[in-house]
């Protein structure tokens, strides 16, 4: 099933399934709960992020082809650390470019996002996924220069200035992905694909890394956890290739979809 946060007619902000051809029918309930869809369509206006997270962690040098384009040893455990939730930013709206903080290395990371549907501690590989609400498509947004020399030996500042964890455009129940280690993901930047991964690439898989994060540590409901990106960074590329305005960065999941973002300046 996929799972949609519009905007409707009357300037709602409703959950809804996403039927296809633009026809999209009303949840009733918790979405962490008990819930179900009415059948009563939903005039939408404006298509939203499909989560709101409460936590987002995120995973570093996750694929091994991208470690490798990176210069960087395969970790021997999993490389944490975390976006701000001001960081998020709906389908279709701009990435902006930091101008206040300056950036002129603003690169783009297609990555798989897990959100996590129920209280979660001390999770297991064997039950690791049974705790997952659905996937999403991400851009883990990375400004290189604060990310690596200005952030303090932290990668934190270069990664949460505002818009730069777009996610979207609808949540896929675990239903219909039964297995996120066989999925394509892409970027396609302009025209250009730049990005031609596969989660089976990743050295810490979904339960792997559900299983370390929420070691003596709860993942409340809502948590979103993006799980790394394939080789093809614009970082990678000689010369490097990084985002500027009016560029428009597509990131593709197989079995999800595709998350569409234009590149602006900050103003």
């Amino acid at each position: 099933m996929k799972i949609v946060r519009v905007r409707d007619g009357d300037g709602r902000v409703v959950w809804g399934v996403d039927h296809g051809e633009g026809r999209v029918t009303a949840i009733d309930g918790d979405l962490f709960g008990n819930w179900c869809d009415t059948g009563s369509v939903v005039s939408v206006t404006e298509r939203l992020c499909p989560i709101q997270p409460v936590d987002i962690f995120c995973i570093g040098l996750n694929y091994r082809r991208h470690a490798e384009e990176s210069g960087q040893p395969i970790p021997e455990y999993p490389v944490v650390f975390m976006k701000n939730t001001g960081s998020v930013q709906h389908p279709g709206q701009p990435i902006v470019l930091p101008r206040r903080l300056r950036s002129d290395a603003v690169d783009y990371e297609c990555e798989l996002a897990v959100v996590i549907g129920k209280p979660c501690r001390n999770a297991t590989r064997a039950n690791a996924l049974d705790y997952v609400l659905g996937y999403t498509c991400a851009n883990d947004v990375s400004a290189r220069d604060w990310q690596l020399q200005r952030g303090g030996s932290q990668w934190c500042r270069g990664k949460t200035f505002a818009t730069f964890c777009p996610l979207g455009p609808c949540l896929v129940t675990t239903d219909e992905i039964p297995d996120p280690s066989r999925l394509a993901i892409r970027t396609v930047l302009n025209d250009q694909l730049m990005q031609d991964g596969h989660t089976s690439d990743m050295i810490f898989d979904v339960p792997a890394l559900i299983e370390f994060l929420s070691g003596s540590t709860w993942l409340m409901p809502g948590t979103v956890i993006l799980t790394g990106t394939p080789q093809g960074v614009g970082a990678a590329r000689r010369p490097p290739r990084y985002l500027q305005p009016g560029d428009v960065v597509h990131i593709e999941i197989e079995g999800i979809g595709t998350l569409t973002n234009p590149v602006i300046e900050e103003l």
